[in-house]
């Protein structure tokens, strides 16, 4: 009989260690749509879509405009900000060429939106089903900080460029907003892989970061800053031609504003930077893919090699095609699948440090 009743508590009884498996899942389908979001945001800076939308509506945001009248009032409000007056319409933007940009800053705040539900509902439903492994729910509830962060500094992002002076959002607010939505990702990418050895191995413990992974995640986290400094400041047409810049190595760089302003500003000087530093990034990748593969884990070690060989080969071709719309977004989007792939392969050494 006592045995009878064990096996009974024990049967209705939840788990000890939760539901890992489906938590990863859950996870990796985020991180899916992170990679969407940065897709639509790099289209959305490359057609200069982003400050299209000028006030930030969470709810009643979600519908566009429905009728002529919201239309034009939305356009109206577009008119009086700089980058309409002095670059949007000189050039003779319609309300037809306005619904175009508007549509693809929409998608980018409704994709955010989507990301926010897809995470917030089912971490809820989780939590009070009782399937969240003992010691998650803090980093859990990092993740949709973050997430709420990246919200935040897209508005922040948006509002940098609200104005007569300015023509552009802030490069620097542009950085924060896209580096925010990378560490999310390679967030989601790290605690999906620690749930999925938790599934395997009850008693696992999570991977801490080896040094070694930290010093190229360092590397990368520069490489992937000045990429968006490039973008914010439209430096990718700094130059046409690779290897050389105006054919030299070097190019010619005005220094008269001072060293801190200029390596903030200069396009020539920034353009220089992504394109060479990028090497260095590959020194470091190689290795700590090398170190990966020792480590038996072949699979992520070729995607890190795959990941940064095709990122070379789009950064080559977007300069020398003058920024062509969808290569500049494969760019950036070869650029998250990176930052997932260094993720895991990064987890994978922690993993045996633990």
């Amino acid at each position: 009989m006592a045995s009878l009743t064990d096996e009974n508590t024990a049967t209705s009884a939840p788990p000890a260690l939760g539901r890992p498996l489906a938590l990863a899942r859950w996870l990796l389908v985020v991180a899916g749509l992170v990679t969407l979001i940065v897709a639509v945001g790099g289209i959305t800076r490359l057609t200069e879509s982003g400050l299209s939308i000028t006030e930030w509506k969470p709810v009643t945001g979600t519908l566009p405009p429905l009728s002529e009248e919201q239309w034009q009032a939305e356009f109206a409000a577009y008119q009086q900000i700089g980058e309409f007056q002095q670059v949007a319409g000189p050039q003779g933007m319609t309300l037809a060429d306005y619904k175009f940009i508007y549509f693809w800053e929409w998608f980018h705040r409704l994709i955010g939106r989507i990301i926010g539900i897809a995470f917030a509902l089912p971490l809820a439903w989780f939590w009070i089903k009782g399937a969240i492994p003992t010691g998650y729910k803090p980093r859990l509830l990092a993740l949709l900080a973050l997430g709420g962060l990246q919200g935040a500094f897209g508005w922040f992002m948006v509002r940098s460029g609200l104005n007569t002076e300015m023509t552009d959002v802030s490069h620097f607010w542009l950085s924060i907003h896209l580096l925010t939505a990378l560490f999310t990702l390679g967030g989601l990418v790290w605690t999906a892989r620690d749930l999925l050895v938790l599934h395997h191995d009850p008693a696992a413990r999570p991977a801490r970061l080896t040094g070694l992974a930290a010093l190229t995640l360092f590397i990368l986290f520069i490489q992937l800053l000045l990429g968006a400094w490039v973008a914010g400041l439209n430096a990718g047409l700094a130059s046409n031609t690779w290897p050389l810049m105006q054919d030299r190595f070097f190019p010619e760089i005005g220094w008269s504003r001072g060293f801190w302003w200029t390596l903030g500003h200069d396009p020539f000087l920034l353009h220089w930077l992504h394109r060479w530093w990028a090497w260095v990034a590959v020194a470091a990748l190689v290795v700590i893919a090398r170190r990966i593969r020792a480590a038996g884990d072949r699979p992520a070690s070729v995607y890190i090699h795959s990941a940064f060989g095709i990122q070379i080969i789009l950064g080559i071709a977007t300069v020398m095609t003058g920024v062509d719309l969808w290569l500049a977004v494969a760019h950036q989007v070869v650029g998250a699948l990176l930052v997932a792939a260094c993720a895991w392969g990064a987890h994978r050494l922690g993993q045996a440090r633990s």
